[in-house]
């Protein structure tokens, strides 16, 4: 059977559509809109042309799979929503205008199926799953396979972005630290993770794709290869708004993160404030996540959402 997930997070709202035979599970196609949904958070309300946003996009889904007569279709949001003070009545009234029934995903249960899907067909049993989103970042800690300890911080790509830079594209080197504390703060203030230290890091979703892009063709590693934590801040360095940009680099930001630009140095910002306090050296990047781990769960476990 076919099946569409609709992923409305704090950066893009993306369609996947699945081909689902027993266990086999296969991707067929993906489309997404990047929205940048929590800048229209403002005060802690979503705004109005943020939920007719939203509105318009899943619209279009839907006109679609109706065209092909998909009619199992799974729609969820994320962080964007679930932190807004209106999040319930602007999702009441996504659902009613586009006829989708919009979940909303909890934290936990957002952390639960990044490490259900991004760990299905990963070779390590151990390590940190992270998911760094536009508005909130998700870590799970997981022993044999088995989640041990799970978290959802209040940061993310997008609401760094929106607070520290701006109208601007890239941060300057004093936006870079701005970031740099709150997350320090932040991450330093959680206590769940006081023992583990040396985790392998397995990164999923678009801040890490567009981040390990950009990794592999500034220093010409082949896509599989892990990202090494001690490079991230030559990174931030490199592109950094006060240093002028060299037409190479230019080009390099628009092959490898055209939909990212504004996004991928606040991500990185918290990857790394993460890996050092978890004193890893490297990051996996894992295609997998929050969809792939719900029809795992969900729909082949036939659980209810």
């Amino acid at each position: 059977m076919l099946y569409a997930m609709i992923d409305v997070g704090s950066n893009t709202i993306r369609m996947a559509i699945y081909e689902i035979d027993g266990d086999r599970v296969v991707m067929h196609m993906k489309r997404k809109h990047a929205v940048g949904l929590a800048s229209y958070v403002k005060d802690n309300v979503m705004q109005r042309a943020g939920i007719d946003k939203v509105v318009e996009i899943i619209g279009e889904y839907k006109n679609f799979l109706d065209e092909l007569g998909i009619n199992r279709v799974t729609a969820f949001t994320t962080a964007a929503l679930r932190n807004s003070s209106n999040g319930t009545e602007a999702i009441m009234e996504v659902s009613y205008r586009t006829g989708v029934h919009i979940n909303l995903m909890s934290g936990d249960d957002e952390a639960t199926f990044d490490f259900i899907g991004a760990t299905h067909d990963l070779p390590d049993d151990r390590g940190l799953l992270i998911d760094i989103g536009g508005a909130s970042t998700e870590i799970v800690y997981f022993t044999n396979r088995e989640i041990k300890t799970k978290v959802s911080l209040p940061i993310g790509s997008l609401s760094f972005h929106t607070r520290y830079t701006g109208s601007h594209i890239l941060p300057s080197a004093s936006e870079c630290d701005e970031m740099y504390a709150e997350a320090e703060a932040t991450v330093g203030a959680v206590q769940e993770f006081q023992a583990v230290v040396h985790a392998q890091i397995c990164g999923i979703g678009g801040t890490f794709k567009g981040a390990t892009a950009l990794y592999n063709a500034m220093y010409g590693m082949p896509r599989n290869m892990a990202m090494e934590i001690r490079r991230i801040r030559e990174i931030l360095k490199r592109f950094r708004r006060d240093r002028e940009l060299i037409v190479p680099d230019k080009i390099l930001l628009m092959r490898t993160v055209p939909e990212r630009m504004h996004t991928f140095m606040p991500g990185l910002i918290i990857a790394d404030v993460l890996a050092r306090r978890f004193d890893s050296q490297t990051i996996l990047y894992s295609d997998s996540g929050v969809r792939e781990g719900y029809i795992y769960s969900k729909i082949l476990g036939n659980d209810d959402f």
